[in-house]
């Protein structure tokens, strides 16, 4: 299948990263500080090797992205619509195009509503994004200097309706700098804008914690989409990496929904001693307490937020609350997840006995969040280390 990019003028830019053929872990780029964090079966198929990348899946789904440096030529755009109009009438696209701010930034989503010609003209449906990045190098010349600009563009034949998941998985991956890896992704932040804060009580405790109205939702939306996204690898040879995937998404959505609520948490259950371990076990004592709570028939993985404000959820949210307020309180968590025990437990960088779990050559201190036991405890029927995969999160 012809590769939209190539339907596009390229303005050249600096070495992205170097791609292997398949990839667990997010790209980065530290050229322009950019990531992304594709599903499992993206594979990287075409590119210049400076400025423009393609991949695809086998079932036909495609992923192009390219940089527009700063420059004088007449290619460079003044702005993400701009470029995103620009794009709309080279492809012949009819979907609309609706700018919005990122993180600061000047964003604008394209939909991609378009026809391949060729000896077989096919009809393509799917999704665009545009984002300024900050200025770099010689780019940094005052206000008047135009700022680098990414597009991406997800893909596939319009009627596979089955990959359109991945194509908004595929572009909320993208955290256009650092900053952005710990914040919700441009297609959360498009779909879901944060507006209105509000107080609400967090569940066990006499505390409450700033959320925006939109918090609850959002994070819901986003759960449900990637486990449309895990299910396509439940069964396949890339079932851990999409499972790692997963959570990760997870985590850089919830992080700063709860980032006030992780605040007063931390600062509600510390015992005096303020020792890691004590915060860690008074952190597990609370999600213990929860209602167990599972949904066999969806995504069986209640978000975060709920999980904070209604004391509720299974395993493995639990663990990622758990993990996620000890590494706001700078405590190194993460958790491990089990296929053969259909179990997640919390693990954390922290001294003293109990049962450890090696992660990236690191003993990590095991935290079990539904059985009311100490940290550090875990059942013997399922100690065995080789049936567990461990995801740091940080």
């Amino acid at each position: 299948m012809k590769r939209i990019f190539s339907l596009l003028v390229i303005i050249p830019a600096l070495l992205l990263f170097m791609l292997p053929r398949g990839f667990a872990s997010p790209l980065y780029s530290p050229a322009w500080g950019f990531s992304i964090d594709l599903p499992e079966d993206y594979e990287f198929t075409d590119g210049d090797g400076k400025n423009s990348f393609s991949f695809t899946t086998k079932d036909g789904a495609g992923f192009d992205l390219s940089i527009y440096a700063p420059s004088t030529g007449k290619d460079q755009y003044a702005s993400v619509e701009a470029l995103a109009k620009d794009v709309q009438r080279r492809l012949g696209s009819s979907g609309e195009i609706s700018s919005f701010e990122y993180r600061h930034k000047q964003a604008a989503i394209i939909e991609l509503a378009f026809s391949l010609n060729g000896a077989k003209p096919q009809a393509m449906s799917g999704w665009g994004f545009c984002v300024e990045l900050p200025q770099t190098g010689s780019a940094q010349g005052g206000a008047s200097a135009r700022k680098p600009l990414l597009l991406a563009l997800a893909y596939g034949p319009a009627n596979k309706t089955e990959i359109q998941a991945l194509h908004l998985s595929a572009l909320d991956s993208i955290a256009p700098e650092d900053g952005d890896t710990r914040y919700p992704g441009p297609i959360s932040e498009f779909s879901y804008p944060r507006e209105t804060r509000k107080l609400m009580k967090i569940t066990g405790l006499d505390a409450e914690a700033w959320f925006y109205e939109e918090d609850k939702e959002a994070a819901q939306a986003l759960v449900d989409r990637e486990f449309n996204v895990l299910k396509r690898y439940a069964s396949g040879a890339q079932w851990k990496e999409a499972w790692t995937r997963f959570y990760r998404a997870v985590y850089r959505d919830s992080y700063d929904r709860l980032a006030d609520a992780a605040f007063i948490i931390e600062r509600k259950v510390n015992v005096p001693s303020r020792e890691n371990r004590d915060l860690g076990g008074q952190l597990l004592q609370w999600v213990q307490n929860f209602k167990y709570e599972r949904d066999l028939m969806g995504s069986d993985f209640v978000n975060l937020v709920s999980a904070c404000l209604e004391g509720r959820g299974d395993c493995d949210s639990r663990a990622m609350l758990w993990a996620l307020i000890m590494n706001q309180a700078n405590v190194p968590a993460g958790i491990m997840v089990s296929k053969e025990y259909s179990h997640a437990m919390g693990l954390a960088d922290l001294p003293g006995p109990g049962a450890h779990f090696t992660v990236d050559k690191k003993q990590w201190l095991v935290a079990e969040t539904t059985a009311k036991v100490s940290i550090g405890l875990i059942g013997e029927k399922m100690s065995a280390v080789e049936g567990w995969i461990g995801i740091p999160l940080d």
